[in-house]
């Protein structure tokens, strides 16, 4: 297990000058799993048995996040080659027991140690409670970690309902990691969160919605939705999601099942890194269909789905805190992805708008996972894509012609018909019908002698 990033090579720095100190210091928790499994850490946790106080009075930079909590930021050392230090800092926390959670996110007073053995016993998952001296290798495990990650086990420490009611975020955390290294949850651990599930509303949305999103974007989104949903987690937290299930769709153009069969398609289709935005995009693009859902004479109708969608994409975005540029895209995506349907048929000025869209590559990845997770016809996709390629940038977006400066100039006055002609001559511009500034004023000339 040699840890040989430069984070690494901090963190090892710490637990070595801590050590010479007389303290005891360690890696800990999951940093220490990925090392086991053989994965590169993210991140670098050191806990020690030095109080805050004594930590501060080691490393003279540091930043006290958490003292009472016994956690203190050490800063990096190690200057980057543009003169700039390196913007992260290692996390310390004081070996603790911790007391009551009242307000099921932080221990109301916590007991420093000098132990890591009792240390570890207030943490969440078993595979997360490993020690590491990056100096000897030596692994401490003191609560069965290394055997639930050869057996492939998401097992809380201790009382599963006690871990869970400190904090109740842990029961999300376990649905990740499970779905993550594609684990089970333990019996008695799966048992708890069942039973706990509905108490997941003491924990503040962004905290949910980080989690949620991280499920989303690491590359297993489908498996963690199934266990969203056996947990009875996501009744809770994105209830608008499970009412999909159920809902049936028309199967000349869905064969693969209900909204919820179909949505679980796409999310095993979203790779790991993929944004925060197509990703939410993708889990709520159909998210519409269970309140528009109708039976016609003819088929299974979903009548104004996409518009219908739209606004519980932008509440459900609005309840998670997300900013007001996600949340404009990610609406974007759910309003757009119907309009596929009349791409080969729209005109050339209309679809040059269409790819105007903010990050149209996502609207085309949503339509294409759409595709693949129903018909698996991709000839829409595969127009709309070689399109956007081939179109230059200028031809999508071209300087305008005129203004409506230009306008008043030849002395119309601004008026309904005003923005309707600036319109007209964009839409000519864009058709390739004008390419001049006298050929756009004359169009201008001949709409406004129109009648009204």
């Amino acid at each position: 297990m040699k840890v040989t990033s430069e984070k690494a090579q901090q963190a090892t720095r710490i637990v070595r000058v801590l050590q010479e100190r007389g303290y005891s210091a360690y890696l800990v928790g999951g940093c220490v799993r990925d090392l086991v499994l053989g994965r590169e850490p993210a991140d670098y946790d050191v806990a020690t048995s030095a109080t805050p106080d004594e930590v501060m009075g080691v490393f003279p930079r540091t930043y006290a996040v958490g003292a009472q909590f016994g956690v203190v930021l050490v800063p990096a050392l190690k200057d980057s080659e543009n003169g700039e230090r390196d913007n992260y800092a290692i996390e310390v926390a004081t070996f603790r027991s911790d007391g009551v959670y009242s307000d099921g996110r932080h221990p109301d007073q916590v007991q420093f140690s000098s132990e890591a053995r009792l240390d570890v016993q207030r943490r969440d998952f078993t595979i997360n409670g490993l020690l590491l001296d990056p100096l000897t290798q030596e692994v401490l495990d003191y609560v069965g970690g290394q055997a639930d990650l050869k057996a492939g086990i998401i097992r809380a420490i201790g009382a599963p309902h006690r871990r869970f009611a400190e904090d109740k975020l842990r029961m999300l955390r376990a649905v990740r990691f499970a779905a993550r290294f594609g684990y089970a949850i333990e019996r008695e651990t799966f048992s708890a969160i069942r039973e706990l599930a509905a108490q997941i509303h003491q924990v503040s949305q962004e905290r949910i919605r980080d989690e949620i999103l991280k499920m989303l974007t690491e590359g297993h989104a489908r498996r963690a939705f199934e266990l969203l949903d056996e947990t009875g987690l996501l009744a809770q937290v994105l209830p608008e999601i499970k009412k999909m299930q159920g809902v049936e769709q028309p199967p000349q153009f869905h064969p693969e099942g209900d909204v919820w069969v179909h949505t679980l398609l796409l999310l095993e289709g979203l790779p790991a890194g993929v944004s925060k935005t197509l990703a939410l995009g993708v889990l709520l693009h159909d998210v519409g269909k269970p309140p528009t859902f109708r039976v016609a004479p003819d088929r299974i109708r979903f009548d104004q789905h996409a518009e219908v969608g739209t606004r519980m994409a932008e509440e459900i975005c609005h309840r998670f805190r997300m900013s007001n540029e996600e949340t404009h895209q990610v609406c974007a995506l759910v309003a757009n992805h119907m309009r596929f349907g009349d791409v080969m048929k729209m005109k050339e000025s209309t679809l040059k708008r269409f790819f105007r869209l903010p990050r149209f590559e996502e609207h085309l990845e949503l339509h294409r996972l759409d595709c693949l997770s129903s018909h698996r016809d991709l000839s829409l996709y595969d127009f709309a894509r070689e399109k956007f390629h081939a179109l230059p940038a200028q031809q999508i977006r071209p300087e305008p012609l005129i203004n409506g400066d230009d306008l008043i100039a030849a002395g119309y006055s601004p008026g309904p018909k005003f923005r309707e002609a600036l319109t007209a001559v964009e839409d000519a511009q864009l058709e390739g019908t004008i390419s001049s500034r006298e050929e756009a004023l004359g169009l201008v000339k001949s709409l406004m002698a129109q009648e009204p």
